[in-house]
């Protein structure tokens, strides 16, 4: 079942305060990135947000599970904690500080 928008925005709401968080639509669901960096996914109403060193200190004991078959295990967030704004936005902070940044695109080749 795909992820419903109005999930998406209440999490970026609960998200405010981590950085310039935005959503966009992929394939029915939807990634979230925080500053050019995409941190997590929303998949069937469920966060999963990218794994990081300081990521699993502040979700120890919190499910790994990958958000589509054939994907890496991201950390799954119950949505008791995406309640917690302040929680939430020193998650995502965190784990975008931690996540390398985005390569760069190349530049488009001209076609022939």
């Amino acid at each position: 079942m795909p992820t419903d928008f109005s999930t998406v925005k209440i999490l970026l709401e609960q998200m405010q305060g981590a950085g310039a968080v935005t959503a966009k639509h992929l394939f029915g669901e939807y990634g979230i990135w925080c500053d050019g960096k995409m941190v997590a996914l929303v998949c069937d109403d469920i966060l999963f947000l990218k794994p990081t060193t300081a990521g699993r200190a502040m979700t120890e004991g919190f499910a790994e599970e990958p958000p589509y078959l054939g994907a890496k295990p991201n950390i799954v967030i119950p949505s008791d904690r995406c309640e917690d704004r302040e929680w939430m936005a020193a998650l995502i902070r965190i784990t975008t500080a931690e996540l390398p940044a985005p390569k760069p695109k190349l530049p488009k080749k001209p076609r022939d």
